[in-house]
């Protein structure tokens, strides 16, 4: 793909040079800043200087003033020339001889200084003697299959070094230590230091012009076989893949990152980043190519040309308006090296943003978000090409020169509803994406509105995840856009956001109300029974209270059950407060005495007594109905017998009263119970309800958390109210002997014994006289155990007061408590195991020593 990377701009022109005279051409040329100098066929040397003209329409020029004519003592054409501008010197190669003349007057040395025998030579431009007045100079000498290093000084010449190789040499270029030499048959790397070598690939000298070219530290430009041009480095590899041009090429050149190919009619451009060629120039009669610091120079036999090259940044930008954005990145990241680091970095955001609209435009949208994430775009830029997004507060203005061409997002889809959509749908999920970024910091309200604004335009789902976390939306902007697509429930999310919850309220209770449509939560009233419950604002949930109530008792009730518990006890939901609200809705006001009474467990007696009640007037109710609601009067008396067994808070006579006459017959038995009168619990429960497993029960639990004598009395009761029955009947007979059996340790056997008729058998009572035989024998041997750990610890008491009476203590009025540090003045003391003698009052705690406080717990630790 074609770039204009160069143009061909006249130097120095046929009149110039050498007028009339047709025999005259030019031969070689070199330039050393605005010194350039031409040799020609006849043994002159010309001297030209040059100076750029750039003019406001970007065209170059070079005005060129022609500074010297000089023929040299031997008329015959100049083969070489080359610039050693540290001495002062140009260095010509003319019949075999390289000669030193002055760079200005073009006069040989005086000395006379020069080197015989040189076919061609070439500079070493990365020199390894050190030494800032000479240059090293390496030449294919005359004589067969020899090369020659020299360094030449300001008015001498010294040879360092010949070397010989197996082929005829034909070309040569050197870096450091390392030749690159283009032989007959093949190219070689040789190190004329060690004297190593390294093959590179055939050549054949004869059917075309070798080309051997330095082009940076330690790398090479050759002519290839098959029309390539080769890189190779100093260690016989290549690290670029080849260029391909001519077979005919005849000359090469770098001007990064592109290189120059010259063939008999054309100059052609390659790029060294992606090897494809760029440019074609026409250019017939060509024969001489060569770089010479940036500056690339052409010639013919009769004229001068020089490729001035387009600034980068033009290229690059002409490359974007083909759309060519791989091209234009691959030519931006190799400028690198040419462009100052900061200028660059500017230059390179902007171009990779430049890319990423062209992929966007294209609808290349992995593409598009990689470039604009990595070219560090301003968001904004994105967004502003979709009408109506940006907030009317926005102080966004568009990057200028502008990024792209298009004025808004109906420019770019042409109308295309499909392509509309997909740019809507990307630019949702890349604000998604960066709004908790670094990419928008600065302008988080922008981004938050803008995607508030396409997730209500689309109905997507994320509208409400927007608004229910943080966000930055800007209100009236948002608000507006809200009710024109008829989002009220998320309006209301917004309005939460923005700290404004009674406008939230007030807008959702008109949509529960059916004041206005809108289908987003079917559950909207559950969720403001949540909200409220989590409300601050505890007028707000007053307000609306009794809103909540008169739709739901069951559900608006949470609004006081299920608070957040960090609230505590505030006076701002005071339970008598809240109780007087509720006395209106019955089934509301039995939920909060439940949370009360057993989540909160608030030990207040009208509480209990008031929930007592009301179990109790709802099974009164529900009795009254007979068998209609059964599972429900069974939830109720459950609840009931409840609260009755584990409360011990409410009025028990109260309650006790309220019963009396009705078939309640186990809420009594629980009562009586309650009052310590168990004899008409038992009875009730044994001879009116003949429920035994609830006796046994009753007996379990009423005896929770009591001494043993106590709960054994119970037991003995229920087994007293079995067998004392006016009428021997044979289930009590039945209910006593499964008692005795399954609960054998809850009874005084020989109390049991003596009660028993003497009727029973042995047999009959089997499982309960094991039982009893194994507790007192338990019993027995854990009394025995207990016995002798008590002598043990006894004895190791006797064994520490006999250890502690062998060992001397001396008091006298000299020796200080080590407590208050004063005198004792009486025979009386503690003495601590570590030796510590203390007065009897100074010794608080006789199992900490003084002064470290290290507490003894062993019994050798005791005083």
């Amino acid at each position: 793909m074609s770039v204009k990377a160069f143009k061909l701009v006249p130097a120095v022109e046929r009149e110039m040079l050498m007028g009339d005279k047709a025999r005259i051409n030019i031969e070689c040329i070199e330039c050393c800043g605005k010194n350039l100098y031409i040799g020609t066929n006849d043994g002159s040397i010309y001297h030209f200087l040059l100076e750029e003209k750039n003019s406001p329409d970007e065209k170059t020029s070079f005005i060129v003033t022609k500074q010297l004519h000089k023929y040299l003592s031997v008329r015959k054409a100049v083969g070489e020339l080359k610039a050693a501008s540290a001495l002062n010197r140009l260095l010509v190669l003319c019949d075999s001889t390289i000669m030193l003349v002055n760079m200005m007057n073009l006069e040989p040395i005086p000395t006379g200084a020069r080197i015989k025998g040189a076919v061609t030579f070439t500079l070493n431009e990365n020199p390894v003697s050190g030494d800032p007045f000479c240059v090293e100079v390496c030449i294919v000498s005359v004589k067969r299959r020899t090369i020659q290093l020299f360094l030449v000084y300001e008015d001498r010449v010294q040879i360092v070094k010949e070397v010989f190789t197996q082929e005829q040499p034909c070309a040569v270029a050197v870096d450091g230590h390392y030749l690159c030499l283009a032989l007959t048959t093949q190219y070689i790397i040789l190190n004329y230091n060690t004297g190593a070598s390294q093959d590179l690939f055939p050549y054949s000298s004869e059917e075309r012009r070798p080309i051997v070219k330095r082009i940076g530290r330690q790398e090479f430009l050759l002519a290839g076989p098959g029309g390539l041009g080769m890189f190779a480095t100093v260690d016989g590899i290549s690290q670029r893949a080849p260029v391909h041009w001519s077979e005919t090429v005849i000359g090469a050149a770098l001007c990064f990152p592109y290189v120059v190919a010259l063939d008999e009619e054309f100059i052609t451009v390659h790029s060294m980043l992606d090897q494809q060629q760029k440019q074609t120039l026409a250019f017939k009669d060509g024969h001489i190519l060569q770089d010479f610091e940036g500056k690339v120079i052409v010639a013919t036999t009769k004229g001068v040309y020089i490729l001035v090259p387009l600034p980068l940044e033009r290229q690059i930008q002409d490359l974007l308006a083909s759309h060519r954005v791989e091209e234009a990145l691959v030519l931006a990241r190799g400028a690198r090296r040419n462009i100052p680091k900061e200028k660059f970095q500017v230059m390179y955001k902007r171009i990779l943003q430049q890319a990423g609209f062209i992929q966007f435009a294209q609808l290349q949208f992995l593409e598009a978000k990689e470039l604009f994430r990595s070219g560090q775009l301003d968001v904004r830029e994105l967004i502003s090409l979709y009408p109506f997004l940006l907030p009317a507060s926005s102080s966004f203005i568009r990057s200028h020169p502008p990024l792209h061409e298009y004025a808004d997002l109906n420019q770019l889809t042409q109308g295309d509803q499909e392509k509309m959509a997909k740019c809507k749908q990307f630019l949702m999920s890349y604000l998604n994406e960066v709004r908790n970024t670094d990419v928008a910091n600065g302008y988080k309200e922008d981004v938050d509105t803008a995607l508030l604004k396409l997730y209500a335009e689309a109905n997507h789902e994320s509208l409400l995840d927007l608004l229910a976390s943080e966000n930055f939306c800007i209100l009236m902007d948002s608000a507006t856009w809200l009710e024109k697509h008829k989002k009220f429930f998320a309006l209301g999310l917004l309005y939460h956001s923005n700290g404004q919850d009674a406008a939230a309220l007030q807008l959702w209770v008109k949509i529960v109300n059916g004041d206005i449509q809108d289908s987003t939560r079917t559950d909207l009233y559950e969720y403001i029974v949540d909200f409220l419950t989590s409300c601050s604002d505890h007028e707000l949930v007053w307000k609306y209270a009794e809103w909540l109530l008169q739709r739901s008792e069951e559900i608006g009730i949470y609004v006081f059950t299920r608070r957040p518990q960090e609230e505590g006890q505030d006076n701002s939901f005071n339970p008598d407060d809240v109780m007087s609200c509720l006395n209106k809705y019955p089934k509301s006001l039995v939920k909060y005495l439940e949370f009360l009474v057993l989540e909160r467990r608030i030990q207040k007696e009208k509480y209990h007594t008031h929930l007592a009640v009301l179990y109790l007037e709802k099974v009164l109710g529900l009795k009254s109905l007979e068998a209609e609601r059964n599972e429900e009067l069974f939830e109720t008396q459950a609840k009931l017998q409840n609260l009755l067994r584990e409360s011990d808070l409410y009025r028990t006579r109260f309650i006790l009263d309220k019963i009396s006459g009705s078939d309640l017959h186990m809420e009594c038995a629980i009562l009586y119970g309650k009052l310590e009168e168990h004899d008409k619990a038992l009875h009730i429960l044994v001879h009116v309800l003949k429920d035994f497993a609830a006796a046994e029960d009753y007996c379990v639990w009423n005896s929770k958390n009591r001494d043993i004598p106590y709960r054994q009395k119970l037991f003995h009761m229920l087994l007293t109210a079995y067998l004392n029955s006016s009428s021997a009947e044979h289930e009590l007979v039945m209910a006593a002997v499964d008692l005795l059996n399954s609960h054998a340790a809850d009874f005084d056997a020989a109390l049991v014994l003596r009660l028993l008729p003497d009727s029973w058998s042995v047999q009959l009572l089997s499982s309960f006289l094991t039982g009893a035989t194994r507790e007192s024998i338990h019993a027995q041997r854990m009394s025995q155990i207990a016995l002798g750990l008590a002598k043990a610890e006894n004895l190791i008491y006797k064994h520490e007061k006999v250890k502690l009476k062998g060992n001397a203590t001396v008091l006298s009025d000299r020796k200080l408590c080590q407590v208050c540090q004063t005198p004792f003045g009486e025979p009386a003391f503690v003495r601590y195991p570590n030796g510590s003698v203390v007065h009897t009052h100074c010794a608080a705690d006789r199992r900490v020593t003084p002064n470290t406080n290290h507490h003894f717990s062993s019994p050798g630790g005791r005083t």
